[in-house]
């Protein structure tokens, strides 16, 4: 049964989180992402824009809403013919979840909390929908 419900609505194109990369420094390896990559930038409005929402003890549903703005380089009638219709192209849904959650570890002890998780992708004006649902059992 719901019980609590919270939406936020992040402004601009939905960023995916990519791979590590590996470098070896002294014959280790190590795993990082470049500092200048935008995920980061993403997170933190993500962060920002959450930063007084509630803290979730319990099982949550998180559904998120990407919306990928159309690219100025289509004509007018193919962007027309786009709009609000299904996003299949890169990023992949999945990556686009992940940095999601990540930016929002602050509102919930673990990940593993997140019992369902929904992704969908959209042509439209560029934002994230973010809507978490906390459970009680």
């Amino acid at each position: 049964m719901s019980t609590d419900t919270w939406k936020i609505i992040v402004p601009g194109n939905p960023v995916a989180q990519p791979r590590h990369r590996v470098s070896s420094i002294g014959g280790r390896a190590r795993t990082y992402l470049p500092s200048k990559h935008p995920v980061h930038a993403f997170k933190q409005a993500i962060k920002m824009i959450a930063a007084m929402g509630p803290v979730y003890e319990g099982p949550v549903s998180v559904h998120i809403e990407a919306f990928f703005g159309v690219p100025k380089s289509w004509s007018q009638k193919k962007r027309d013919a786009y709009f609000c219709k299904s996003h299949t192209q890169k990023p992949d849904a999945d990556n686009v979840a992940k940095a999601v959650l990540d930016a929002l570890c602050d509102h919930w002890k673990d990940d593993c909390q997140v019992f369902r998780l929904e992704v969908v992708k959209f042509w439209g004006p560029p934002q994230t929908i973010i809507t978490v649902r906390e459970y009680t059992q």
